[in-house]
């Protein structure tokens, strides 16, 4: 299964920018009306990554091909079993959202 990353062709890291450049780019190629699946691929992918709390939320819920059974099954899991998410890499990305910032957004 693709990642929305690579789905776009762009790393993890890549800037709001970047990520809405290689949309574009792959719309341009794809249009809707030449593969609809592919088109709307693309189109899922953009949603899923296209800011910076896009990004987040798929880092932080994303669980590839898990089914819901296996989700519960993780959320419920003993605490001495090892999470799919190193720590360091959830710290990381708790560290990179700005609280001010998600504040704001939900005062406007």
């Amino acid at each position: 299964m693709n990642t929305p990353y690579q789905i776009l062709g762009v790393t993890e890291q890549a800037s709001d920018a970047e990520i809405k450049q290689a949309y574009l780019e792959k719309v341009k190629h794809n249009p809707p009306d030449r593969d609809q699946q592919r088109f709307q691929q693309i189109h899922r992918a953009y949603e899923t990554i296209k800011d910076e709390d896009s990004r987040l939320r798929y880092a932080l819920f994303h669980w590839p091909g898990m089914e819901f059974d296996e989700l519960l099954e993780h959320v419920f899991k003993p605490a001495d079993r090892i999470s799919p998410l190193p720590a360091d890499e959830f710290l990381k990305l708790l560290s990179s959202v700005s609280i001010e910032q998600t504040l704001a957004k939900k005062i406007n």
